[in-house]
């Protein structure tokens, strides 16, 4: 008589998830999303401040997230947990260094306040890596559509709401017109810094007197 052997293998539908480990080592798991309330703050200014340093000095498409971290002294895999591109760490560096000097004033003059406010912001274009660094974002962000979102919420749409306001004040007492169109106005003054910035040209105080007067001649 044959005895024939019999297979212990158990067929079975049970289904065994992709990450579970095997025979062969445990899975990889996928990769996180970028998570901003990880960050240590030490690590994060050095980074900002590596970021904007080096788009002063070689320009924003000759850095990389590898220079940057070398500057930072971090490892580049912690850049890449807090931020998913380059160009969102530049725009982070820039709009730390913005956010001060676009606060609007209230003096009660109104033309008084925004010479002030876009000095300001003519001082940060002029001594500081901000303008390379914002031209350098915008370029990029041709290209990467949540780039571009990105600096909408985090530059105009501050800055909408911040002028619209405040002109809508300088309305209701009288220091322009009531019917005088703010979008337009904020468009006109704000147009011909970023106009200048993004082709390299010359800007001084100077310009903004002559913008000042140009424009407010027409609202009162």
């Amino acid at each position: 008589m044959t005895v024939r052997a019999v297979s212990s293998r158990v067929k079975t539908d049970r289904i065994v998830p992709l990450s579970a480990p095997s025979r062969y080592g445990a899975a990889m798991p996928p990769p996180l999303p970028p998570d901003p309330s990880r960050r240590n703050e030490q690590s994060r200014r050095a980074i900002l401040d590596a970021a904007l340093s080096l788009v002063g000095e070689l320009g924003y498409d000759n850095v990389s997230i590898e220079a940057i971290a070398k500057r930072a002294g971090c490892g580049k895999q912690t850049i890449y947990r807090w931020w998913p591109s380059k160009g969102a760490v530049v725009l982070e560096a820039a709009t730390q260094s913005l956010d001060p000097v676009v606060v609007f004033p209230d003096t009660g003059d109104l033309v008084a306040d925004l010479r002030t406010q876009l000095v300001d912001i003519l001082e940060l274009i002029n001594t500081t890596s901000f303008g390379a660094a914002y031209r350098g974002v915008i370029a990029a962000g041709q290209s990467d559509p949540d780039l571009l979102d990105d600096v909408y919420k985090r530059v105009v749409e501050p800055n909408i709401h911040g002028f619209g306001a405040r002109a809508a004040l300088a309305r209701e007492r009288g220091e322009i017109r009531a019917d005088a169109d703010i979008q337009t106005l904020r468009d006109v003054l704000y147009g011909v810094i970023e106009y200048r910035m993004f082709h390299a040209m010359p800007l001084d105080a100077e310009h903004i007197d002559a913008l000042l007067k140009l424009t407010f001649e027409g609202v009162r």
